[in-house]
């Protein structure tokens, strides 16, 4: 098991590992247009797009497959973590974040975590900040983590 930056062969295995988590947790608290709206952020030409730009991405495999994948944008605002949900509570998602916050470049890093992740994100030290909000029919909650509180994550 270990984790590397994507490369242009992993696009389709990212948009599995983020599909299937969306469609198991995600998607059944939400109403057909944010599902939509996931479905467009998660194509092929989409991600492919993301992956050119000043984001930092990475997947975590195990046994040779994509299990996990996570995007840091603009070195401060973690726009994506999934884990199939075969694999998650196994310390995927933990190890993702960690790799991630190595290479931020602000002292607070932001997420605006689906309400069905908060848990985790409370779990690895971020904190709520603002009311929960939707965009494009996307409910999420709007966390931070300063960095000097890395040592809270759990």
């Amino acid at each position: 098991m270990f984790i590397r930056k994507v490369c242009s062969m992993d696009l389709y295995s990212i948009r599995t590992v983020c599909a299937d988590a969306f469609m198991s947790s995600v998607a059944p608290t939400l109403q057909a247009e944010g599902i939509k709206t996931f479905q467009s952020i998660i194509s092929l030409d989409n991600l492919e797009t993301r992956m050119a730009a000043d984001n930092e991405m990475y997947v975590y495999e195990s046994n040779s497959k994509v299990v996990g994948f996570i995007e840091l944008k603009a070195g401060r605002h973690i726009a994506m973590l999934f884990v199939a949900p075969s694999c998650q509570k196994k310390g995927i998602g933990k190890s993702l974040i960690l790799r991630v916050l190595a290479h931020a470049r602000s002292d607070t890093i932001t997420v605006s975590a689906s309400l069905t992740s908060v848990q985790a994100y409370l779990n690895y030290g971020f904190e709520r900040v603002g009311d929960i909000s939707e965009s494009a029919g996307l409910i999420y909650q709007p966390m931070q983590i300063k960095l000097n509180r890395l040592n809270r994550i759990k």
